[in-house]
């Protein structure tokens, strides 16, 4: 992901959300309908988020310390992770414990066209978010569906705030839905109802965001397209004849660490050697710029080595072949 398009993304959203949250709080005094109550909530946890978002940005581009020597790239994953505790328990859980009360002790909604209004200010303005994050996204989804981006994205802003507003986009549906039966029966249980569906939705969206997060953060491997480009780099048939084992971690979105064990010619001097190894890391960065921490390890390959050992699974970013 680029830093620019995710930043352009977070700020889009940051903007609408901050906005809409004001209009709905001013909607919820007016009118006391708690969906506009749980809505601003929503909004105002939302632009939290963003704002811890662009905190994590900014710690992650923090140089290398001797306590932490790859770094802090992993910062983004922290604050992404903390995003979606606040969306679970400042929006989710508040939502549904406002729902509750409402549809305990119902009252009707008062000056009706202030909800509808702000609604639909709110439903404009979350497209209009909603819209950018889509549009930076597709600029990096490539064949990706969007399933697959989520899940595989190695920067958790833009997944983040593409599942931040569709859950708004659909919140605010549902307290449209809400408000206006409420408003049509006259019955203010509805707009309760309308409250605890919104809870519910950003619950579920929070658990998600949690989980994908906690992939990153415990680390993950390189994808398996970047895996083929770096097995294909490192050997070159003539000083590097084979890639033993190799393993990968990304330290952040943007930066990756490859570890491996190669195969050089048992009569190649310690200078070749090591001229081997610098011209293979050549190759790796030039294939996978993000390869910026590279350990190669030299060492001779034999067949029948390889025929006794066990040949572990392979994974993306596992071993290619048996260690010996």
């Amino acid at each position: 992901m680029s830093a620019s398009g995710g930043t352009k993304a977070i700020v889009a959203a940051l903007a609408a959300n901050l906005a809409i949250a004001v209009a709905k709080f001013v909607a919820f005094l007016f009118s006391g309908s708690s969906s506009m109550l749980a809505e601003s909530v929503h909004s105002l946890a939302d632009s939290g988020n963003q704002a811890l978002l662009l905190l994590g940005g900014k710690k992650a581009k923090r140089e290398a310390t001797p306590q932490h020597p790859f770094g802090y790239g992993r910062e983004r994953y922290i604050y992404a992770f903390l995003v979606s505790i606040v969306l679970f328990s400042v929006g989710g859980m508040f939502a549904v414990y406002e729902g509750y009360e409402k549809i305990k002790h119902p009252h009707p909604i008062e000056d009706w066209y202030w909800p509808i209004g702000v609604l639909v200010f709110a439903i404009i303005a979350e497209t209009f978010s909603f819209r950018t994050a889509i549009k930076e996204s597709n600029a990096i989804r490539g064949g990706q569906s969007w399933k697959e981006f989520v899940r595989r994205a190695k920067a958790p802003e833009l997944p983040v705030v593409l599942l931040e507003d569709l859950g708004a986009l659909v919140g605010l549906f549902l307290a449209l839905g809400g408000v206006g039966v409420a408003l049509l029966t006259g019955d203010g249980v509805w707009d309760g109802i309308g409250t605890l569906c919104i809870g519910v939705l950003l619950i579920v969206i929070a658990i998600v965001l949690a989980a994908e997060t906690k992939s990153l953060l415990l680390g993950e491997s390189a994808g398996i397209e970047q895996v083929k480009q770096i097995e294909e780099a490192v050997v070159d048939g003539e000083t590097v004849t084979r890639l033993i084992h190799m393993r990968t971690l990304h330290l952040g979105p943007e930066e990756l660490l490859v570890a491996a064990k190669i195969a050089v010619r048992h009569d190649e001097t310690a200078t070749e050697v090591a001229h081997a190894i610098n011209a293979a890391e050549e190759r790796i960065r030039a294939a996978v710029p993000i390869a910026r921490v590279i350990y190669l390890e030299p060492d001779v390959y034999s067949e029948s080595a390889a025929a006794a050992g066990v040949n572990p699974a392979k994974s993306p970013g596992g071993p290619s072949t048996p260690d010996h």
